[in-house]
């Protein structure tokens, strides 16, 4: 059912005086445009939703690994196997990585993912308005 507004004879016409045999280029390439912009909002945030989680994970838990080896050392008695077990186990957890020719640590994954968020939530909003500008 139609309303009143929709069937208004502005609304059927070209915006622009800028048509080419009834097609409207500069519409046409607006949207082209503009659809392009909202493909690739949308793809960035959809790989920033898959892998922000992640890394936010991962830089929390490397964090808090040696917080916890040194709980269950507190509670591991006076075994002195298992505390060099333990022991030898907190000693061989990194600091920090090297992959290629970047630095992880765990606080730069825990700000990595944090930015992933942040690019995900602006990638949002910049697609709706992608969305309804065209």
């Amino acid at each position: 059912m139609d309303s009143h507004f929709s069937n208004q004879q502005q609304d059927r016409m070209p915006v622009s005086g800028a048509t080419m045999g009834g097609v409207n280029v500069p519409r046409i390439v607006r949207v082209a445009v503009w659809s392009v912009f909202y493909f690739l909002f949308y793809l960035v945030q959809q790989v920033s939703e898959l892998v922000a989680p992640l890394v936010l994970i991962l830089g929390i838990g490397w964090s808090a690994l040696p917080h916890v080896i040194g709980i269950v050392n507190g509670a591991a008695g006076n075994d002195p196997q298992t505390r060099d077990m333990i022991a030898h186990v907190a000693h061989s957890i990194p600091d920090h990585l090297e992959v290629g020719s970047h630095l992880l640590t765990p606080s730069s994954l825990v700000f990595d993912g944090l930015l992933l968020m942040a690019a995900a939530a602006l990638c949002a909003t910049l697609s709706t308005i992608a969305a309804r500008t065209m």
